[in-house]
């Protein structure tokens, strides 16, 4: 879901950029006086926008109204959709712990992240550990973001947090399984002379 609402935010915000930038750019140019282009509706700066033969022009046909609003609602809709969609939390605020007599416990999202970030920094050779959980508080989600030493080995920082830190973590929660996207990235170094 993140994935799309990623490419649709991209592809939303640069057609309207576009649309946006091409309007008024040749509202801009057609006022200061430069000549109208092929495709612009007017034909000088002094032009109204709508006149009253453009703006009545449909009004007796039957699919006109009806069509427009329900492109209006299509794109209200759509526009929710979007604003609800960026502005759910992306953060996993509370994990739900089952404490096994029928009750449960909260803990804190941001203290599982933590303590998940400091034993994944403890591994050798990782430099630096990021840790954000997504998902719901009952089937939580991790990305683990590690920054590796120059000379690890990827296959084995990658083994090492899936035994230690992501087990730990699962165990202690008391979740069934606790999936993770990792990247791996490495510290940038120069080359070494080799003699």
């Amino acid at each position: 879901m993140r994935a799309v609402l990623r490419v649709v935010n991209r592809v939303l915000i640069g057609f309207v950029g576009l649309v946006l930038l091409v309007l008024g750019g040749s509202v801009l140019a057609v006022g200061l006086g430069a000549p109208a282009p092929s495709w612009w509706i007017h034909d000088d700066r002094h032009d109204v926008l709508l006149s009253d033969a453009e703006r009545t022009r449909w009004r007796d046909d039957t699919w006109w109204w009806p069509t427009v609003i329900a492109v209006l609602v299509v794109l209200m809709l759509l526009a929710l959709w979007w604003l609800t969609a960026n502005l759910r939390r992306r953060r996993l605020a509370e994990v739900l712990v089952d404490t096994g007599d029928g009750e449960g416990a909260l803990l804190r999202g941001r203290a599982l992240e933590s303590v998940l970030a400091n034993e994944a920094a403890g591994q050798e050779g990782v430099q630096r550990a990021h840790v954000h959980l997504t998902g719901r508080r009952s089937s939580p989600e991790t990305r683990v973001r590690l920054l590796l030493a120059p000379h690890v080995n990827p296959g084995t920082a990658l083994n090492d947090l899936t035994d230690r830190a992501l087990a730990h973590a699962r165990n202690s929660a008391g979740l069934a399984s606790l999936p993770a996207e990792v990247r791996l990235k490495g510290v940038k170094h120069g080359a070494e002379r080799v003699s």
